[in-house]
């Protein structure tokens, strides 16, 4: 099933000149934008072994898929999202059928890694708690939503989202403005009342 060693890749797709997926151009994409893959998994998985998990479904996944990847139609991180994305969309209504929880509950460890050595503690727990708070409004969303926001977080273009999703780039900004008041809403109703006044 794998090319011969040394054996490149026969065009501007997935393939090798045998018209089989070409191993080590793939694993050198793979490695070039692993974090994508990270990403998604963290935004769809927030327990260690699940996200785990799911790193490695959506990179078996994308190694399925590969010889169906043309670079002439999309560059390789948009495809790339896409195939990731579709993954961790299937996982999570996968979860929700099985009432899985997808949060840890915040503890010390993540209160040390959201504040430095020079953040008073008070601090460092408000952070956290809005933090905490922008994690369960993001996890709140429907799939196509939290793919939207973990792209735009990304600082992917309208256009690349679009792509990406399959949707107009004013279904983008029209979905990305809803998305924004809502979290204005819920944050504003999250803000202490001193800091309301």
């Amino acid at each position: 099933l794998f090319p011969l060693q040394g054996e490149s890749c026969g065009g501007t797709s997935g393939m090798n000149m045998r018209g089989k997926p070409d191993q080590q151009r793939f694993e050198a994409l793979l490695r070039e934008h692993h974090g994508i893959v990270f990403k998604v998994a963290g935004a769809y998985a927030r327990n260690p072994n699940d996200r785990d998990d799911l790193a490695q479904d959506i990179a078996a996944q994308l190694w399925r898929s590969f010889g169906r990847f043309d670079e002439r139609r999309a560059k390789f991180s948009t495809w790339m999202y896409r195939v990731a994305l579709n993954v961790a969309i299937s996982h999570a209504r996968d979860a929700t059928r099985c009432g899985a929880q997808n949060f840890q509950p915040l503890d010390d460890v993540h209160l040390d890694s959201v504040a430095g050595a020079d953040v008073p503690q008070a601090e460092a727990i408000e952070h956290a708690e809005h933090l905490a708070a922008l994690h369960a409004f993001i996890g709140s969303l429907d799939a196509l939503n939290r793919a939207l926001v973990l792209l735009y977080l990304e600082d992917r273009s309208y256009a690349e989202i679009a792509e990406v999703l399959g949707i107009s780039e004013t279904n983008v900004a029209t979905k990305l403005n809803r998305i924004k008041q809502k979290l204005r809403m819920g944050m504003a109703a999250f803000q202490p009342a001193t800091v309301r006044a």
